[in-house]
């Protein structure tokens, strides 16, 4: 398999005949769970500028309205309190479900883990749940993952077809997909995203990092040597586009740029992109001390993820380099 992959500089041409080859559909109607989150944002955003109905499904209709584009109708429903609205779904072709509490927002409490798990697999079950209930079902659920199913794996290289690893974000991200995908009992295509860090300006990971790199104050975190696997959030959206229009597409995509890069490669990177040195470091033992096992398994952690059925199934990348990628979200951030 890993022998049909192309370099990270090539054009990502066709790589074997039989390879699907099909032109992705556009959709009437998508409804977005998480829809105030950072990708389903910029999602929404994209499908009403491209003329596609948008539901959303959001905890706050007051703060969601101010946050997403005009047009989206927006339907209340807090995960954890039983099941969505029916109407949400009225003439609903695809379902992206990117609902979940954000993994890095504070150190990981008893109560902050049932938080995580609970806003995932309550939610997702409860989705999927609605789903079983409806006439009319929708054709296609895109459902978000994440990495860390992968565990820490040190150089080991991962594709979609690696099995899951060890520790709090591999058991929560196995148990997620497991009530995404019985969404296939009842007819309904599914897709599962197995996302890497979203580079954008405005949200996530880089928008942590960046007041310190431009002060010259970042660095590698840990030794370095762990992989970071990384995608550019136009990469993202065109991928949940590309899934939902490709009727082929099923199963697990790994949601990761071809370049797979280590946490001082990207180090690197960022200071050559900002003109700043980068020579500190942020020790694992003091990283450990601040945040617990978080920082093991969200710092510190190792997956070296390339995207092989992504590429397969014909999806191409716009930025398939990271420095090139980081050179284009940082100009929406000057």
């Amino acid at each position: 398999m890993l022998d049909k992959l192309p370099n990270a500089g090539d054009s990502f041409k066709d790589m074997d005949s039989d390879r699907p080859q099909t032109t992705p559909g556009a959709p009437t109607k998508v409804l977005v769970s998480g829809a105030t989150g950072l990708i389903g944002t910029h999602l929404t955003r994209v499908l009403v500028e491209a003329g596609v109905a948008v539901n959303a499904l959001v905890r706050d209709t007051v703060r969601a309205a101010t946050r997403l584009p005009a047009g989206v109708t927006l339907f209340a429903w807090d995960v954890l309190a039983g099941a969505p609205p029916a109407a949400a779904f009225d003439g609903v072709d695809a379902v992206v479900n990117l609902a979940g509490e954000p993994i890095a927002d504070g150190r990981w409490s008893a109560g902050r883990r049932k938080k995580l798990r609970d806003s995932r697999i309550v939610g997702t079950r409860a989705l999927v749940n609605e789903i079983r209930g409806l006439a009319t079902k929708p054709r296609v659920l895109i459902a978000a993952s994440a990495v860390g199913y992968y565990g820490d794996r040190g150089d080991e290289i991962l594709t979609e077809a690696s099995p899951s690893g060890t520790g709090f974000l591999a058991e929560l991200a196995r148990d997620w997909e497991e009530e995404s995908t019985r969404a296939s009992e009842l007819g309904v295509r599914v897709v599962v995203l197995r996302n890497g860090a979203v580079l954008a300006g405005d949200g996530g990971f880089l928008r942590k990092v960046l007041p310190m790199f431009r002060l010259g104050a970042g660095g590698r975190v840990g030794s370095g040597a762990q992989w970071f696997p990384w995608i550019h959030m136009d990469d993202e959206i065109a991928l949940i586009r590309h899934a939902i229009g490709t009727d082929k597409v099923s199963g697990v995509l790994n949601g990761v740029a071809p370049e797979p890069v280590t946490n001082r490669e990207l180090t690197a990177a960022l200071g050559e992109v900002l003109s700043r040195p980068t020579i500190l470091a942020a020790p694992a033992f003091a990283l450990r001390l601040a945040l617990g096992d978080m920082a093991d398994e969200v710092l510190l952690s190792s997956q070296r993820v390339m995207p092989v059925h992504t590429l397969e199934y014909g999806f191409k990348f716009k930025h398939p380099l990271l420095r090139g990628a980081l050179r284009e979200v940082l100009k929406s951030t000057r």
